[in-house]
């Protein structure tokens, strides 16, 4: 099982980092060992002092798909949820600024957090999927998928194209604006419309 993320799929977001917008998907990996097998505490690394979260939708893929076309696509995975994609900002500033890769400060142990699955056709419309992150019962991240720049379809034909999907790999699709720390004692709220998936508390 691998984890593939998609970096600044919403233009709010890579502006709110000083990024470019992409032309294209951003593509970077977590190994299976970054997801945490109980979304129910995360404790902050040692390394770093400035942890964000950032909360995004996430795809599960239930076929073996390569070089698959966009009209294929929505057949390759078969739930969906709400997840964290943990960034130690200031381990990705530093290795950013040497121009050097940041998988340490993405793919570390335990830094993808994934919530209840919840069936892929229960959604009609995967452009028009709500979902948001409460910490401490305050609204931090609000997303809606019609907002994506590349749609889940998109995602998953250009990463085929690279690497091969494989049932069990999990695909997290890009956060929306609002990103930020976390420190001991925040909890962690997950939604995907109505429906909460995960609570998690930071130790």
């Amino acid at each position: 099982m691998k984890i593939l993320c998609i970096g600044r799929n919403y233009v709010a977001h890579a502006k709110e980092l000083g990024n470019e917008v992409p032309q294209e998907p951003v593509i970077f990996i977590k190994p299976s060992t970054a997801l945490a097998q109980e979304a129910k505490s995360f404790s902050i690394p040692s390394f770093s002092s400035d942890l964000h979260y950032e909360c995004e939708v996430v795809l599960r893929i239930s076929e073996y798909a390569k070089q698959i076309g966009v009209e294929k696509a929505s057949e390759i995975y078969d739930a969906l949820t709400v997840g964290i994609d943990f960034t130690a900002r200031d381990v990705q500033q530093r290795l950013k600024d040497k121009g050097l890769p940041w998988e340490k400060a993405k793919a570390f142990d335990q830094s993808a957090i994934i919530g209840e699955w919840r069936d892929a056709a229960a959604f009609k419309n995967k452009r028009d999927i709500h979902f948001c992150l409460y910490k401490n019962k305050s609204l931090v991240q609000q997303g809606h998928t019609a907002a994506m720049i590349y749609g889940f379809e998109e995602i998953l034909s250009h990463v085929s194209n690279y690497f091969t999907l494989e049932p069990g790999d999990l695909v997290f699709t890009g956060t929306p604006a609002g990103v930020g720390p976390v420190e001991p004692g925040d909890v962690l709220e997950g939604f995907l419309e109505d429906d909460s998936l995960f609570e998690l508390t930071i130790q």
